[in-house]
């Protein structure tokens, strides 16, 4: 572990020269990059600077109990080693804590798509409900939630709601929400008073950012021929037209619109660019939907990750057997307790996974 933070500590280092550099300062893509990169480093390295002093502090207590004849020395020693020892387990967690390999998409703004699932008019109205526990969980956190699109239920709620939500590590905050939410409760439009059960699927996932397609000129194939067709006698004798390949997708565009090869090549240029430009947002969207597919499961009953038990006013998440009794204040936005549950237990797994 220690070689590891040493390596941070250098990089660490590094990046803060970076930043003070004039070409760096002037490119803000670059620089914000940098700059979020520093304060993640940060964060480790004054841990661990932390932890190299206690243990310093450690060793001159034990090298003054070797060697000090003075009583008094002594007590302090035994005093100081006294406060510092039961820090070490404590910092240690910590360190490994840090070191878990972050997911990429925790900083990431989120897209909170909300599904009415089994249970017909309730299940719409339960989708509202969830939705403005996130509101509140929301406002809590200082975030801003902005809808995209709803369709509300005949009876109140919604059918499904779209929102986009900003601040500061929502996905990291909200991934643990995907999935089916399962709900027992006496309906309002029941008039026996009998408990029903309906679900709600959430989706959580991260803002996706412009897709920026970079053409490799290397691997565009140049050819050129004569063009046909209309255009005189000085479009049949030269070689204007342009047939451009793009050898990784075998994409061919040809263009002979143009007077001049030049022209002819910059127009193919651009429709190659914008072909491969779709073709790769096709992909990147595919990718999504695909993604928020294998979130939410099937939206029945059975398949759920948290139940809403209003009787016994419990909430309960089966992924890690976490169980609430105050579930008022839950679906208030109270959830923070239930989102740390679920990030300690992941980053258990993932240093399970580390130490294997």
């Amino acid at each position: 572990m220690t070689e590891k933070l040493e390596a941070i500590k250098a990089r660490y280092e590094e990046v803060g020269q970076l930043l003070v550099q004039p070409d760096i300062a002037s490119d803000m893509k670059q620089f914000t990059k940098l700059t979020k990169e520093f304060s993640d480093l940060e964060k480790v390295v004054k841990k661990y600077e932390e932890y190299r002093t206690v243990i310093s502090g450690i060793e001159e207590a034990k090298h003054i109990l070797s060697t000090e004849k003075d009583e008094d020395y002594r007590d302090m020693a035994k005093m100081e080693l006294n406060e510092l020892e039961p820090q070490v387990s404590t910092i240690e967690a910590d360190l490994k804590e840090l070191l878990i390999p972050k997911d990429p998409n925790d900083a990431k703004d989120g897209i909170l798509e909300i599904r009415a699932g089994t249970g017909g008019d309730e299940a719409s109205i339960f989708a509202g409900d969830l939705f403005r526990m996130y509101q509140r969980f929301a406002e809590k956190n200082k975030w801003s939630v902005s809808l995209m699109s709803a369709t509300e239920g005949s009876a109140g709620g919604y059918k499904e709601i779209i929102a986009s939500v900003s601040g500061a590590d929502v996905y990291g905050k909200l991934k643990f929400e995907s999935g089916v939410h399962r709900v027992q409760r006496v309906p309002q439009t029941e008039t026996q008073g009998r408990v029903h059960t309906s679900a709600a699927t959430v989706a959580l996932m991260p803002e996706a950012e412009d897709v920026d397609f970079e053409l490799n000129l290397k691997d565009i194939k140049k050819d050129t021929f004569r063009a046909s067709g209309a255009g005189g006698q000085h479009v049949n004798k030269t070689e204007s037209a342009v047939r451009l390949t793009h050898l990784p997708t075998n994409t061919v565009v040809e263009c002979q619109d143009g007077r001049s090869q030049h022209a002819n090549y910059d127009k193919a240029l651009t429709v190659l660019r914008s072909r491969l430009y779709e073709a790769e947002l096709k992909k990147h969207n595919d990718a999504i939907s695909e993604h928020r597919r294998s979130l939410v499961g099937s939206g029945d009953r059975s398949d759920k990750i948290r139940t809403y038990n209003y009787p016994q006013s419990r909430v309960t998440d089966h992924r890690i057997g976490y169980s609430s009794h105050n579930l008022p204040a839950i679906m208030d936005g109270d959830i923070g307790d239930i989102v740390e549950q679920l990030r300690i237990a992941e980053n258990a797994t993932k240093m399970n996974g580390e130490e294997q």
